[in-house]
């Protein structure tokens, strides 16, 4: 293949990808002016939307076609679970949130369709659709992290957390592994197996602008 896969889906999704930069929920970000109950909105879906991406991790590495991406996968998961989710937890009470809330959260219509979207691409499509399906989520957010921080870092001090964590160079080292594995998946597949990753890629681009919008709403959380 000629050139980077991952730089055709990122050409492919900008459009998307822009407007989630220019979206008014992340803009305040960066301001430092959102709103908090719209922030503490985030955070608890955020949590739901956690929950289920570990799933989507652990059949990832269940997929995985060779030992070394199988480990790197479960290693993901163990430090999701263990340590991202803690952090996780530990941003909540931030907000007044506590652990028992974050467990009872139902997911808003946006957050489970797109949990049911991931997991339903590990479970029926190729594992390069599984990978370019979880890119956006960590590419993404590693670009509007460091986005922001090169505006500056903001004084609202629960805004300015958010954006250290998806800055850190950790979590940019974590997006260009995954866009690693996506580019050498992808190479020598025919094109029909590139489509369908071109389609993961960008369905969940549209989730992750659908995700911004849906805390910027508060859109109703679904009933049982």
């Amino acid at each position: 293949m000629a050139g980077r896969f991952t730089d055709e889906l990122r050409r492919l999704a900008d459009p998307i990808w822009e407007a989630q930069h220019q979206h008014p929920f992340v803009r305040a970000i960066g301001e430092g002016t959102l709103d908090l109950e719209k922030l503490g909105f985030w955070v608890r879906q955020d949590y739901v939307f956690l929950v289920e991406y570990c799933r989507l991790l652990g059949m990832a590495a269940a997929r995985a076609p060779d030992l070394e991406t199988m480990e790197r996968f479960a290693e993901l998961l163990s430090a999701t679970l263990k340590t991202e989710m803690n952090l996780h937890r530990s941003y909540a009470r931030e907000f007044g949130i506590t652990a028992e809330e974050l467990e009872a959260e139902r997911p808003a219509p946006v957050t489970r369709a797109y949990c049911d979207f991931l997991l339903r691409t590990a479970a029926m499509g190729s594992f390069g659709e599984l990978c370019s399906a979880l890119l956006p989520c960590m590419w993404g957010f590693s670009e509007i992290g460091r986005r922001l921080a090169e505006g500056g870092i903001p004084k609202e001090p629960r805004c300015a957390a958010w954006i250290r964590m998806y800055s850190d160079p950790e979590f940019e080292a974590l997006a260009k592994w995954c866009r690693s594995l996506v580019d050498r998946l992808a190479d020598g597949q025919p094109e029909e197996e590139l489509n369908r990753m071109r389609e993961a890629f960008l369905t969940s681009s549209r989730y992750e602008l659908m995700f911004w919008e849906m805390a910027y709403r508060l859109e109703r959380r679904t009933e049982v």
